[in-house]
């Protein structure tokens, strides 16, 4: 079809449809009309609007009743027209709004909506909605005079009407657009932009339909949630919207006292207008307030993101136009905004935080003292039910809590002092936060949770990094909540507070709650920590910087006197287990300060005795205690940098007590606490910090090893050095460790078990040392030596004065082996030394004459004591010298001229405990009879044969009928660890010592038993290997 373009020619073409449609008001002739009009273009329709307008406008003024489905179409039709042109004239403007709305009108006396069909009720809307876009420049104002305010009424109740009553969700959410382009509030930026005084004439204008929109919109927000999130979102829109434009304070500050009086024929209309004084606007806020209140509860908690993402921005609109008339709103708006910033939404979260940040910034809160105090009361209602909430809500609830406490604090910003300074905010959030960090200290399994031995000696030196790494992210269990978000919500709120309050203030108030009741101890700590973190702006997230600068001076000075605090002898030296030797020495212990700690507080009350029966709760909770304070020292030492290290003499040798503690969890966040020391102090590695500063840590465990108190404590300072050192520190430590040789002499029986733990330590990093490359070298030497002699052999014939050699050497080794050692040390080496080698000038027989070096001398006194120490009354005792005992046999190995004296030594003591001892004893004897055996030969054969193997024999043939019968609980006996552990060692040690075949048979007959499939599985896997031990060992001697 051809487009006309000229009005002359679009005349031709429409009149004919435009004039059947007059005559006969049917779908058919509106529908020609439509479809003539498709073909007009847009100029010349604009020409022609109210001509073909007039038939449209007629079939709706038409007398009597219409059918639905004409109106409809006439309705689209218009809207057709209204789309393609512009409305220039205020008379059709208002003529044609009046008609559409009567379209909607209910018959004459009824109140209840009309009862159209949804399709109708749509396309009028639609037609409003046109026909507002369509308006001119000015024109559109016309309908904005006192004079069309019953007009304006009359719309405002027809779309209200059906956005709260409609089900369909398409008529609501387009009736509540409708009314948003009708308040000239649209979104689109089609509209002239209003001046001042138009703006302020518009506000007074809908100031009468205030109380009417509102109300009704508030209904359709806290509706059914099945018309859907779209009816919700354009109802939070509209409201704020036009609450924005009636409230605004800009215009109510305009706003005369008295109200003009109007001309006579205005006075009716004056009847329906509101002047917006004063009293007004105090009454309509109180209202307001109310249906905020009730809109904020239900929208903050919506399903949908984008309902309450709008609700930020309701909160944001008001905020920004309405600060001073809505004033007693903004707890509630507040709290919502608060409230969201945790929300699970990223959107909603981006944007709350986007407009708290821009509140900050604009320093709405900081300038209005109203705000302030709104938030002030806030906070402190919020302290004083926090305990309740906490102890009440779920986790999600309690998330939801503290991301409000948080957000008040960082709104109120630097105006946090002048709730701090007020007594009874700061006694309220301080004890609301020391109820809520209450810690769970039922569980046993911290308690239990033992470093045992030296499993941690011989690891890496890298390892330590990765180990403390993981320490540190120890999980707290607390009482009153279990999810990880909340104890970070609380971290970040004593972070805001340390980095907007005073920090001298807060600092005194929380170590008087951490000195006023063991109660709060932990949780005091715990917030301590974290206000020096905020104080130094460590991992706090705020909304504007704080308007002093940090002060390092008293940043450091309020770290001193906390650091004091925790190593205080009452804080530090804490019961954590029910190990006799711990208790006896850790409360008798006066603040090891006193000699050590130079810098530190010296306190010389000693401590009171232990109870008599303390609980596993109380020993959990002391174990909290030192880690929530090792944490300090970490916090502290990231916080100060390289200053931490005019720190290092009062706080290094108490961590490293710590380190070397038997309690797990303690030593491994000491360690973790040791390596954010390094990191903070710019040292390579623990063993470096350890190295530089070894000086003073020897001195302190000189001194302290001579008082019983501090023993116990030192010998773990000396225990964690040697474990995260290297050779280097050797020499430094070797006057302590003679000065400990000497005293055990003097004192076996009151303090060989704290002595020996230290011996244990030094060998232990004997072992780490020089015990793998010495022994690596050793071995290197032997088979060097042995190629030699096979090579010599191969070459040449064996001469008479070589057999004659062999066969003497054989002699003096028998002898050597069955006991007969001359009594000097000296004559014994020279025996012992092996003669086949005799030509060489620096043979191993010499070996005895040359200066030992320090550690192997060292390793030789240490045994010499073990050998005493073995038949000592005490079990602990007898365990802690087997296990120093061993150590001693590996680094003397490479040196045979001194181990095989010591070893023809130590060979009475050993077998008794292996003979006759607690099944504990036994089964340790007989580790370190395996280690000696492999060290030292086939020197022990004649002495294993007659003292050792009939009794072991004879013990796996006694048991075996007693294992046969017994369940499964055996395998957890220490008679079946014994059992086992002698099935799994007597094949090597048949092997070391080279047994002959009298001796293999015993051994065989032994073990034969236990191959019966009634023993326990590992008795028998055991026993299947030890047969093929024994037959390639009689084949070899065969």
């Amino acid at each position: 079809m051809a487009v006309f373009d000229t009005p002359q020619e679009a005349f031709g073409a429409l009149r004919p449809a435009c004039v059947q449609l007059t005559r006969a008001q049917t779908v058919e002739n509106v529908a020609r009309l439509q479809a003539h009009l498709a073909a007009v273009s847009a100029s010349a329709l604009q020409e022609l609007q109210e001509y073909v307008l007039f038939p449209l406008r007629f079939a709706l003024k038409v007398p009597g009743p219409k059918r639905e489905r004409l109106v409809q179409s006439v309705v689209q039709c218009i809207s057709s027209v209204l789309a393609a042109t512009c409305v220039k004239k205020q008379e059709l403007l208002q003529e044609l709004f009046s008609e559409l709305c009567t379209c909607l009108s209910p018959p004459s006396g009824s109140s209840k909506p009309a009862s159209l069909s949804e399709e109708l009720k749509l396309a009028v809307i639609q037609a409003l909605h046109t026909l507002m876009h369509s308006a001119y420049g000015d024109v559109i104002l016309s309908l904005y005079q006192p004079s069309t305010l019953p007009l304006l009424g009359f719309a405002v109740s027809l779309l209200l009407g059906l956005a709260e009553q409609e089900k369909a969700k398409q008529i609501k959410i387009s009736a509540l657009k409708c009314l948003q382009v009708l308040v000239l509030q649209c979104d689109c930026q089609e509209h002239r932009h209003l001046d001042e005084d138009e703006v302020q004439q518009c506000g007074d204008l809908f100031a009468s339909f205030l109380p009417g929109i509102s109300i009704t919109l508030s209904r359709v927000i806290t509706g059914d949630i099945k018309q859907g999130h779209k009816t919700t979102v354009s109802a939070i829109r509209l409201f704020y919207l036009i609450v924005g434009l009636v409230m605004a304070d800009e215009q109510l500050a305009r706003i005369p006292k008295n109200n003009e009086k109007l001309p006579v024929e205005q006075s009716r209309i004056s009847e329906l207008m509101v002047h917006r004084g004063p009293d007004w606007s105090k009454n309509t806020a109180k209202k307001l307030s109310l249906l905020l209140h009730k809109m904020v509860e239900f929208s903050s908690v919506h399903p949908h993101w984008k309902v309450r993402l709008e609700l930020v921005e309701l909160v944001h609109h008001l905020l920004r136009n309405c600060s001073q008339s809505l004033a007693d709103s903004f707890s509630h708006l507040l709290k919502a905004l608060v409230g969201l910033v945790n929300d699970e939404s990223s959107e909603v979260q981006s944007r709350c935080n986007e407009v708290l940040r821009g509140i900050a910034e604009q320093r709405i809160v900081a300038q209005n003292r109203a705000l302030a105090d709104v938030l002030s009361e806030n906070l402190h209602s919020l302290a004083t039910a926090l305990p309740r909430l906490m102890n009440s809500q779920d986790d999600t609830g309690k998330v939801s809590t503290l991301s409000l406490l948080l957000g008040y604090l960082k709104l109120l910003g630097p105006k946090i002092n002048f709730v701090l300074n007020s007594v009874s905010h700061l006694h309220r959030l301080s004890k609301a936060l020391m109820q809520v960090l209450e810690l769970d200290v039922t569980d046993v399994k911290i308690v239990e949770d033992r470093r045992w031995g030296c499993e941690s000696t011989c690891g890496p030196s890298g390892s330590l990094q990765h180990g403390a790494q993981k320490s540190r992210c120890q999980k707290k269990y607390f009482r009153f909540f279990t999810e990880e978000k909340v104890f970070q919500l609380l971290q970040q709120v004593c972070r805001v507070l340390g980095y907007y309050g005073n920090l001298y203030l807060l600092v005194d108030h929380f170590m008087g709650l951490y000195g006023e009741s063991g109660m709060y101890r932990k949780q005091a700590a715990m917030v301590l920590n974290e206000l020096i973190a905020g104080a130094a702006g460590m991992g706090v997230d705020v909304l504007q910087e704080r308007e002093i600068s940090l002060n390092m001076d008293d940043l450091k000075g309020s770290i001193m006197s906390i650091l004091d605090e925790y190593t205080d002898q009452a804080n530090w030296y804490l019961i954590t287990s029910v190990d006799t030797e711990e208790n006896n020495h850790g409360h008798s212990v006066q603040h090891s300060g006193l000699t050590t700690h130079p810098g530190g507080v010296c306190s010389s009350i000693l401590l009171p005795s232990p109870e008599p029966h303390i609980t596993t709760r109380t020993m959990n909770s002391n174990i909290w205690q030192i880690c929530i304070q090792l944490e300090g020292v970490s916090c502290f030492a990231a916080v100060l940098g390289k200053e931490f290290r005019l720190l290092l003499l009062s706080a290094l040798y108490p961590v490293l007590e710590k380190a070397g503690d038997k309690t797990l969890l303690i030593s491994e966040t000491a360690l973790g606490t040791l390596v954010d020391i390094c990191e903070a102090c710019s040292y390579d590695s623990v063993q470096s910090l350890i190295n530089e500063n070894s000086d003073y840590l020897v001195n302190g465990i000189s001194l302290n090893l001579r008082q019983l108190a501090h023993q116990l404590h030192a010998s773990q300072v000396l225990d964690t050095m040697l474990r995260h050192s290297d050779a280097s520190l050797l020499p430094l430590v070797e006057d302590v460790i003679q000065d400990v040789l000497s005293t055990l002499d003097q004192s076996y029986s009151n303090q060989a078990s704290t002595f020996l733990r230290v011996l244990h330590s030094v060998m232990a990093a004997l072992v780490q040392w020089f015990g793998s490359s010495c022994g690596e070298k050793h071995q290197q030497r032997q088979t060097a030596k042995w190629w030699s002699r096979t090579l010599s052999e191969g070459q040449q014939m064996v001469t008479r004065q070589e057999v004659e050699r062999f066969f003497l050497d054989y002699v003096r080794q028998k002898q050597i082996a069955e006991g007969n050692l001359p009594d000097t040390e000296d004559e014994e080496a020279d025996e012992v030394a092996p003669t086949l080698a005799k030509p060489e000038p620096n043979n191993s027989d010499t070996e005895g004459e040359i200066l030992l070096p320090s550690h192997v001398q060292l390793a030789k006194d240490v045994m010499e004591r073990c050998i005493h120490l073995l038949s000592d009354g005490n079990l602990r005792v007898r365990l802690k010298v087997l296990d120093v005992l061993e150590l001693c046999v590996t680094v003397l190995h490479p040196h045979g001229n001194h181990l095989l004296p010591m070893a023809h030594r130590v060979w009475p003591a050993l077998v008794t405990r292996l003979i006759s001892d607690d099944p504990l004893a036994v089964l340790r004897a007989f580790k370190v009879l395996c280690t000696l055996a492999q060290k030292c030969g086939d020197f022990l054969r004649q002495r294993f044969s007659k003292d050792v193997l009939p009794k072991l024999t004879n013990s796996l043939l006694s048991q075996a009928p007693a294992s046969a019968r017994a369940g499964p609980v055996y395998n957890h006996t220490i008679a079946f660890k014994l059992q086992l552990a002698v099935l799994q060692g007597l094949g090597s040690l048949c092997e070391k010592l080279d047994m002959g075949e009298s001796d293999l048979n015993k051994v065989a007959d032994a073990c034969l038993i236990y191959l019966s499939a009634k023993q326990p599985m590992k008795l028998q896997e055991a026993a299947q290997r030890l047969p093929m031990v024994l037959h390639s060992l009689s084949e070899e001697s065969f």
